[in-house]
């Protein structure tokens, strides 16, 4: 099973997710980690009420297994149903500042 999935299966359901957007980032980032780098977008209604902080770690407490192996960055953009409808869609992830 690929890591994306790995991810989406750990966190879909559980937040509840009414819309999710998933990708690879790896490709900007240096190093030899082909899948280790991640943005994902998660819309739910258990946001509402909860500081960014607070989505995060809800977000990062279920695919901990993952991170730092095979998981390096993770990068969260968590809305409730009334914030997505007002984005334009995932915010595009940066290339890398830095690395070997």
């Amino acid at each position: 099973m690929s890591i994306e999935q790995q991810i989406l299966d750990a966190v879909v359901a559980p937040v509840g997710a009414v819309h999710h957007e998933i990708t690879n980032d790896s490709h900007m980032h240096s190093g030899p980690a082909t899948d280790s780098h991640f943005s994902l977008m998660l819309v739910s209604e258990q946001f509402a009420g909860l500081m960014p902080v607070k989505r995060h770690q809800k977000v990062y407490a279920l695919v901990g297994d993952l991170m730092g192996n095979p998981i390096h960055a993770l990068a969260l953009h968590c809305y409730t149903p009334e914030q997505w409808e007002k984005k334009t869609g995932m915010p595009i992830a940066p290339n890398c500042m830095g690395g070997g």
